[in-house]
C-alpha cells in the first residue's frame, strides 16, 4: 500500500491502529526486532511505520538538505526543532520524510490515521517545526513499512508477526532501545518467552 491509497482510504482492516510487534524469526533483517505502527490496512494491502529503529540524521540535517536553512543559522533553531526526533521509518522511500503527529496540527495535506494520530508529508510542517510551532507530539519517519495485498497477513499467519492496539505513549517516546520489550510488555509477554519457531497442532 502506498501513501496515495492511505490518502484515498474508505475501508479500515482489523489492524489498523495496531502495533505489529517482530518475533524472533523474522526473516527479513529489515524488521529484526522491530515494532510497526500499522496505518492503514485493507484488502489492498496495509502501510506503517518502524517506530523503534534510530536515524544517523537530525532534524538540523533535514533542513540544510532540503535548503530551508543555511549553515549559519542552524544555531538560531528553536531547542525543539534542534532535538527533534528523525527515526528510520521502514525500507520502502527510504529517502522520503514522513511526520507522524498529534492532531493539535492540521493542514490541508495531514491525513488522520487514527481520532488522535495524523500524518503529514508535506514541508509546511517542516517549516512550522523548523519555527519552533507545529504539533506538541510528532516525530519524523525517513520511508515506511508497506505490504501488497495479503501479505502481511500471510506474515501473520506464517508466524512473523504479533499485534495488538496501539498505545500513543509509546508512539512518540524518545526513548527506543528498550521499545521493543515495552511494546511487548503491553500483551503481558517477556522477549525470553517468545520461540522463534511456529507450533502447529
Amino acid at each position: 500500500m502506498s501513501l496515495s491509497t492511505l490518502k484515498n482510504k474508505r475501508e479500515r482492516g482489523f489492524l489498523d491502529g495496531q502495533f505489529l510487534i517482530a518475533m524472533p524469526g523474522m526473516e527479513d533483517q529489515n524488521f529484526n526486532r522491530t515494532v510497526i505502527y500499522i496505518c492503514a490496512h485493507s484488502a489492498a494491502g496495509a502501510m506503517g511505520f518502524v517506530i523503534n529503529r534510530a536515524q544517523n540524521l537530525t532534524f538540523t540535517d533535514v533542513l540544510l538538505h532540503l535548503e530551508m536553512i543555511k549553515d549559519d543559522d542552524a544555531i538560531l533553531l528553536p531547542a525543539v526543532a534542534r532535538d527533534f526526533p528523525i527515526q528510520t521509518g521502514g525500507p520502502v522511500e527510504s529517502g522520503r520524510g514522513f511526520v507522524l503527529h498529534s492532531d493539535d496540527y492540521i493542514s490541508d495535506s495531514s491525513i488522520p490515521v487514527s481520532d488522535d494520530i495524523s500524518l503529514t508529508a508535506t514541508l509546511d510542517i517542516v517549516r512550522a517545526i523548523s519555527k519552533g510551532g507545529g504539533p506538541k507530539r510528532a516525530t519524523m519517519l525517513l520511508g515506511y513499512a508497506g505490504w501488497g495485498a495479503g501479505q502481511l497477513e500471510a506474515e501473520i499467519g506464517n508466524n512473523g508477526w504479533l499485534n495488538c492496539p496501539a498505545n500513543e505513549e509509546l508512539i512518540f517516546d524518545r526513548s527506543l532501545d528498550d521499545k521493543y520489550e515495552r511494546a511487548l510488555a503491553l500483551m503481558g509477554i517477556s522477549a525470553a518467552m517468545l520461540s522463534p519457531h511456529a507450533g502447529h497442532c
